[in-house]
């Protein structure tokens, strides 16, 4: 069967304001025609004019945190513990069968920035879309973050889900959940001021430490989920394996079989 496959990753670049100061990645690029001295080193007596065009190999240097970039934030990210007391794995242990299963978009870019989205409007907009949340389900929310993707307000953008609505999913099976904005909780601009006009350490970082009770990953920076339908389609994001890490950087997609 013809599949249609959809990118949902952001790609990695130095130029695109993604991460607060000093957050994010730092790429040095070494074009073919320039990275020639590394290529003789390894076979003494070939020369340049020995070479294609005179060329090298293109290589990256690239420095960056593992929550740079589309990544997938694995339990111990959220605490170091999980299951009502359990050890947190870590990205290089989850399981790879929470990383390819079917997906559903929740559309909340109509909800104003730094909103707090609660279990009940989950539950309604899945009987908008009509969908009936099945274990293992891959979860994607829509934000108004993503239309500010490449702006300087980007990480101040978007909804956040709270720890009432991200366990509301986790009570129906769901394990791995994503997100078009900096973050799964609300963006921090906006905690850090219900925080000062409250004083409750509890909204701080909520939706993260739902994970203490039941473990689960989720993705964060997404990008085009407005492409996608309610449900009816595959998501695939298996996390690039670094030992004992707290994330892994994923080429995220969505899959749609095509009659």
């Amino acid at each position: 069967m013809p599949r249609r496959i959809v990118d949902i990753s952001i790609a990695l670049d130095n130029e695109t304001p993604v991460d607060q100061p000093d957050f994010g990645p730092h790429i040095q690029y070494q074009a073919p025609a320039a990275n020639t001295a590394e290529i003789l080193s390894f076979f003494p007596g070939l020369t340049v004019e020995q070479l294609p065009g005179g060329e090298g190999w293109g290589n990256e240097t690239v420095t960056l945190r593992t929550h740079s970039g589309t990544h997938l934030d694995a339990p111990y990210h959220h605490h170091s513990t999980m299951n009502r007391g359990d050890r947190s794995i870590t990205i290089d242990e989850v399981p790879l069968e929470w990383c390819f299963q079917p997906g559903v978009r929740l559309d909340f870019r109509h909800l104003p920035d730094g909103h707090v989205v609660t279990a009940a409007e989950v539950e309604a907009e899945l009987a908008r879309i009509g969908h009936v949340l099945q274990p293992l389900d891959i979860v994607l929310v829509n934000t108004r973050a993503g239309s500010r993707y490449g702006h300087a307000d980007y990480i101040h953008a978007g909804i956040g889900m709270g720890r009432e609505a991200t366990l509301y999913l986790l009570e129906r099976g769901v394990r791995l959940t994503g997100i078009d904005a900096w973050g799964w909780d609300a963006p921090f601009s906006h905690m850090a001021r219900r925080f000062a006009e409250t004083g409750d350490p509890s909204i701080v970082w909520e939706g993260h430490r739902a994970s203490m009770e039941i473990g689960y990953c989720h993705m964060e920076k997404l990008l085009g989920l407005e492409q996608l339908p309610g449900d009816g389609f595959q998501v695939c994001c298996f996390p690039v394996k670094i030992r004992g890490a707290s994330a892994g950087w994923t080429r995220a997609v969505a899959i749609f079989d095509e009659a």
